[in-house]
């Protein structure tokens, strides 16, 4: 129940902003955001399991994001990290990366691609799209999606990009808790309580819950990237921010 929240060209100065939360099983093990020892241009956390990212930003000019399509009765040989890594570490355009995925070696995934200029939204089970500027939210169902956290999230980031933003406003509003009403609530065929529990952009749990809040901001000479840690139960861990100019 990842959200990923994306204010793309709405300030001349501000190409790029994004605030998202991972969710994930507690005991997956992950490394914290950091400059890759393969390649320091890359700044993302690491899925140590698959060895792929969920989310990153490259100094040249380039970011990826990927969510989760839940269907547990697929299978399939890749890991959905695979496809940001690449892309990261990758010098084509995103209309050209998006157009080489072959999406039925993949689980169901929304992947969101910026090299600089284009952003891009694809995925294996919608059409991709370019995007124009504005505010975008994608939870774990294709783009367009209309769940009270990604609109809730939209509606908060604009608020943020609209003022002055900075990495600790943008890791606040990931930490919002409250559960829509359950008339507001997707109808999945899950059961009810299930659905309040992941409901919030925020969740707390024993197994399963926020992992990380990232904030980053693309300026036209730098960037920022947040990283937030969080263990079971939503209890806080570590902090880590990384700033670099822009090559």
């Amino acid at each position: 129940m990842c959200l990923v929240l994306i204010a793309f060209g709405t300030r001349p100065d501000l190409p790029l902003v994004v605030a998202a939360n991972r969710d994930e099983f507690y005991r997956r093990p992950a490394s914290a955001v950091h400059a890759w020892p393969e390649d320091g241009r890359v700044l993302a956390g690491r899925d140590i399991e698959a060895d792929g990212t969920w989310l990153g930003i490259s100094t040249s000019g380039r970011f990826a994001a990927v969510t989760n399509l839940s269907d547990p009765t697929e299978n399939a040989p890749r890991s959905r990290g695979a496809l940001t890594s690449s892309f990261l570490q990758g010098q084509g355009t995103a209309s050209e990366y998006a157009a080489s995925i072959k999406g039925d070696l993949y689980r169901g995934f929304n992947l969101v691609l910026w090299d600089g200029e284009t952003l891009l939204y694809t995925s294996n089970r919608a059409p991709t799209q370019t995007l124009r500027p504005g505010v975008y939210g994608i939870a774990n169902e294709p783009l367009g999606a209309e769940w009270p956290k990604v609109i809730r999230g939209r509606m908060e980031l604009s608020k943020a990009v609209g003022s002055d933003p900075d990495t600790d406003k943008l890791i606040r509003l990931l930490a919002d808790e409250s559960v829509p009403p359950d008339y507001l609530l997707p109808d999945r065929g899950r059961p009810l309580e299930m659905e309040r529990r992941i409901a919030p952009c925020f969740i707390r749990g024993d197994d399963y819950g926020t992992r990380a809040s990232t904030a980053m901001i693309v300026a036209e000479n730098h960037m920022t990237i947040a990283e937030q840690l969080y263990g079971r139960g939503g209890v806080m861990g570590s902090r880590h921010q990384i700033s670099q100019r822009r090559s």
